[in-house]
């Protein structure tokens, strides 16, 4: 070993200087994320805002129709992912391992778990328009076509995708969004369980 070896440590048994930056930088990443988790709509109003950044951008420059296509496709497959049970109630109909939804009204209550949960998909939706916005400063990703085809087609695929995650959502009886359903704060002066 001359420099190092792939734990990033040097001849001498300490951390190379450019390991530790890169572990020091992935420390200051990783803490302000854990600051801005519990901040949900304030998370969103700035990735939307980063998002309408991202559009006028590519509207003021009339290029990076691609790019934005791509964006949005991965914010599709981020969105459907959002939408759908962490186990597939349609892979465990035969099985009877692991949790299921329930499909009758006498059954057990299981709680919705996400797939991709609320946080990760705002980060990596944040980082797909991070990204994006990046492709925008190289002119080899300003391919050109004729935009509208790709608005269409994406249209079509918005719609097709979300009939059938829809159709999924009816035929196995799940609601992948808490409002409207009842809260349960705890027990009245009586003793009895009481809900909002």
């Amino acid at each position: 070993m001359s420099e190092g070896d792939s734990t990033g440590e040097s001849i001498h048994g300490k951390p190379s200087i450019v390991y530790r930056f890169f572990t020091t930088l992935g420390q200051i990443y990783q803490s302000w994320l854990d600051r801005a988790t519990p901040y949900t709509a304030v998370r969103w109003v700035m990735t939307l805002g980063l998002s309408l950044l991202y559009m006028i951008r590519v509207y003021l420059l009339q290029g990076w129709y691609i790019v934005t296509y791509a964006l949005g496709i991965y914010h599709l497959n981020l969105f459907i992912a959002f939408l759908s049970p962490k186990v597939d109630p349609s892979l465990m109909e035969d099985s009877d391992e692991g949790p299921s939804l329930p499909t009758k009204q006498n059954e057990e209550f299981r709680p919705f778990i996400r797939r991709l949960p609320e946080f990760k998909f705002w980060h990596s939706a944040t980082k797909g328009i991070v990204v994006a916005m990046g492709c925008t400063f190289f002119e080899a990703f300003n391919v050109p076509v004729f935009w509208p085809i790709l608005v269409m087609y994406f249209i079509m695929l918005f719609c097709i995708t979300m009939k059938r995650q829809i159709k999924h959502m009816i035929k196995y009886r799940y609601i992948p969004f808490t409002h409207g359903k009842r809260k349960y704060k705890g027990k009245d002066e009586m003793g009895k369980p009481f809900s909002s």
